[in-house]
């Protein structure tokens, strides 16, 4: 195992940063809309963010929920909201891009990455829906992208364990793999073990009642209210844990 594994949580508000950093995570993926599976932060949340914590921030990229193949005014919003982090002060964004037939963008991936520099650049886990994922982590790092967020093409990376190691292997130090994907403190030092990752990718959060007292007995949007009352937030004591089990 690592002498020290790198620990990022992916927040989606300034208190989540503030609890991750408390907590000991090492590095922030910070988004938008968690339950969407993330989306861009606003400049807002990223301004607040950057003032409040001192450990690196990685802005996640993507203008909606959904697949992962853009129109160009998709990708020029896109270009515009790297810019952006860079101008804030982030250390890194996290995009991804693809093809109609399941391979990276090369275009798009052009584009964002001469958009972000200096700044590191992550390719999220739009990799796990790569139609050959040892081809396509060759055109991430033909495209200098530094790190790629993945599960090994699984629900979660635990599960996704041994593709992972097969990344990693494949990878051979030109590229560093980050195993996200339902890491919790209980399976986080066995998915290191197996995979060999140096670096994991959590949200630890738990689930928190909501602090309203006057709660309307009908709800007052089109939309489900279920969840209206509860929210998953992240908790420093979720993410000593992981440090703890590492």
């Amino acid at each position: 195992m690592p002498p020290r594994v790198l620990i990022e949580i992916c927040v989606d508000s300034v208190e989540a940063c503030l609890a991750a950093a408390e907590g000991g995570a090492d590095r922030l993926e910070l988004c938008a809309g968690l339950v969407e599976g993330g989306t861009t932060p606003s400049a807002g949340t990223l301004a607040l963010a950057l003032e409040k914590v001192r450990i690196p921030i990685v802005v996640l990229v993507r203008p909606r929920r959904g697949d992962f193949h853009y129109t160009n005014v998709e990708l020029e919003t896109m270009k515009r909201d790297v810019l952006a982090a860079k101008a804030a002060g982030a250390a890194g964004v996290a995009v991804g891009a693809l093809e109609r037939d399941g391979t990276v963008s090369r275009f798009a991936l052009r584009t964002l990455v001469a958009a972000a520099r200096p700044m590191s650049v992550t390719f999220h886990r739009a990799f796990d829906h790569v139609v050959d994922p040892l081809r396509g982590l060759e055109t991430l790092v033909e495209h200098g992208v530094e790190r790629v967020l993945t599960s090994g093409g699984a629900a979660t990376a635990p599960e996704g364990a041994e593709r992972i190691a097969e990344l990693v292997r494949a990878a051979r130090g030109r590229i560093t793999i980050l195993a996200g994907g339902g890491v919790r403190p209980e399976n986080v030092r066995a998915l290191v073990r197996a995979t060999g990752v140096d670096e994991v990718h959590a949200t630890a959060r738990r689930l928190v009642e909501s602090a309203m007292e006057h709660r309307p007995d009908e709800p007052r949007f089109d939309s489900d209210p279920i969840g209206l009352w509860e929210l998953q937030a992240t908790r420093a004591e979720r993410v000593r844990a992981l440090r703890a089990a590492l």
